[in-house]
């Protein structure tokens, strides 16, 4: 088989994708978003399952992780509206959270430029309220930044979606045609 096939594209995809998840799942993690610590955490498993399932020659893998991947460009789909705060969704909820913390993105007040200066709380208020950080300065706001990330994400699952489908194809065909010999 040469080097440019659909199975070694899928594989470089995969792992592509599984930069990006992981590079994702830090940042979410320093957040404390729980909810996309979840989705990250299934998607490099299921991710790993598609690249095991190419290198393997498995389709049965690679079809659940072409499934993955419809419902990965979805939730991308999702937390880009969030951000974006597209029908009545407020990046401002405990959503991402679970309703546990008062966490946010991590890019909110570590995003590129941007300046954090803690102020001084009221004596009535909650010490872990998050309104209390000043943040000036940034180049680009913390959603864009996310919104970014979901785009990626979804560019690499749908290019992926496409060639999962194509090395099905591929695999099935060469199996019908030893079974026919």
């Amino acid at each position: 088989m040469g080097c440019c096939t659909g199975r070694c594209t899928l594989i470089f995809l995969c792992t592509l994708q599984l930069l990006a998840a992981l590079e994702r799942q830090i940042f979410d993690f320093l957040g404390y978003q729980w909810a996309p610590i979840l989705g990250n955490f299934l998607h490099i498993i299921i991710v790993i399952l598609g690249l095991f399932g190419t290198i393997q020659y498995r389709p049965k893998y690679i079809v659940v992780y072409s499934v993955w991947t419809a419902l990965w460009v979805a939730w991308n789909v999702f937390i880009i509206c969030f951000y974006l705060e597209v029908g009545g969704l407020s990046k401002d909820t405990d959503f991402m959270t679970f309703n546990i913390s008062m966490h946010r993105s991590w890019w909110r007040e570590h995003g590129p430029g941007c300046v954090r200066r803690e102020v001084p709380a009221p004596a009535t208020r909650s010490l872990d309220d998050h309104s209390y950080i000043s943040v000036t300065g940034c180049i680009v706001g913390f959603q864009y930044l996310e919104v970014i990330h979901s785009s990626y994400q979804i560019l690499l699952a749908l290019i992926g979606f496409v060639y999962a489908c194509y090395v099905i194809s591929v695999f099935t065909e060469e199996e019908d045609s030893y079974r026919s010999k």
